[in-house]
């Protein structure tokens, strides 16, 4: 009997980690390959070719051709004489300034009562009353049914948050639109003790908002999507485990 049960419960123990593993997947075994070595970067690569990469599709306006004039070196658009250094062909680089200050305090309470009651008399019981009247009159008519409700609720919640954020990176044009608009994307990852952090910014932007620098902030970028976080030694050690996420997710209480 004690050998069936420690058998029973080491083929739990198993299955229980064989879940943890197919749960985690890639990212298990990504941290058990980092287990005494820094993070690796990952490589320089065309972002068209990445599976995940979708061209943008956008409503476009009619295309208008440019108007040049054949007898002036001026060119339309141009912010040097000579050349218009601001990015705008597919490979063109542009440099993105994020700023982002937001701050947040909400606070909110709200208490419900409820509070309800029914009754029903009955004059008459389908000519029983006449029938069997010594018992009948046993019965208070008046009083045959009663439901009575008393309900309350009271909920309360706050928020309270406050992010900054001041970065600035590099990103590539890797799309024309008809209009004229760029696609752009970009990403940069560093490397200090252990922790990479990783950026990534994506998104459309107009030629004209670029300025002379060659630069443009990340209010002027539509669609945009901004990603900055990390993964390394204490990225491992501030996320719960997986056993109490996987926990927390499951048990309904």
């Amino acid at each position: 009997m004690n050998q069936y049960l420690t058998r029973t419960f080491f083929n739990r123990i198993v299955t229980l980690m064989a879940v943890a593993a197919l749960l985690s997947g890639c990212n298990m075994l990504q941290r058990l390959s980092d287990i005494g070595d820094v993070p690796k970067v990952t490589q320089i690569e065309n972002p068209v070719t990445k599976e995940d990469y979708k061209p943008v599709v956008l409503p476009m306006p009619r295309p208008q051709v440019a108007q040049h004039a054949s007898n002036s070196l001026w060119r339309p658009g141009a912010r040097a004489f000579f050349k218009d250094q601001r990015a705008s062909n597919i490979g063109d680089i542009l440099t993105v300034t994020i700023n982002i200050s937001d701050e947040a305090k909400i606070e909110n309470e709200t208490t419900r009562e409820r509070e309800g009651s029914e009754s029903a008399a009955i004059t008459g019981l389908i000519g029983l009353e006449t029938i069997i009247p010594d018992k009948i009159n046993e019965i208070d008519m008046d009083n045959l049914a009663g439901i009575g409700t008393d309900s309350s609720s009271t909920g309360k919640g706050e928020v309270d948050r406050s992010e900054e954020i001041d970065l600035i990176v590099a990103a590539i044009v890797t799309q024309i639109l008809p209009n004229g608009n760029l696609v752009i994307s970009g990403s940069q990852e560093v490397v200090v003790n252990f922790e990479k952090r990783i950026l990534q910014v994506t998104g459309v932007i107009r030629p004209e908002d670029i300025d002379a620098t060659n630069k443009i902030s990340h209010t002027q970028i539509a669609e945009a999507r901004i990603v900055y976080g990390g993964r390394g030694l204490i990225s491992d050690l501030q996320q719960p485990r997986y056993g109490q996420q996987f926990f927390d997710v499951v048990f309904p209480f």
